[in-house]
């Protein structure tokens, strides 16, 4: 009887998550508009081994106002995709990115005097 090696846990997981064409069309097109609203200023993406995340900034020197995440590790769970506020806290969550984005969607619809 022969004993094969355990495989390494790493050679089992992407290197890197990353969002595709698909789901970055949506980002950026609500990224436009927020911008033209005069909402957000800058962003920035980090492509990390669990996670891919959207950062977008009022300003490019200060903490970002929201994160919208990709964490593939929880598709079968809570869904992979999440908006985050600048201190943390989940504002949404789910398998739909165009649902998830939704909750930032609703910030360009405001009050006219």
């Amino acid at each position: 009887m022969t004993v094969q090696p355990p495989i390494p846990l790493m050679a089992a997981l992407p290197e890197r998550v990353a969002f595709n064409r698909a789901e970055l069309g949506p980002i950026l097109q609500l990224y436009g508009r927020m911008v033209a609203a005069g909402e957000w200023r800058d962003y920035a993406m980090a492509f990390l081994h669990e996670v891919a995340v959207f950062s977008v900034y009022r300003r490019a020197s200060e903490n970002p106002l929201y994160r919208i995440e990709k964490r593939p590790g929880l598709r079968l769970r809570q869904g992979q995709f999440a908006v985050v506020g600048a201190e943390g806290q989940v504002l949404r969550r789910g398998h739909d990115l165009a649902t998830v984005l939704r909750v930032l969607e609703r910030k360009l619809i405001r009050a006219v005097d």
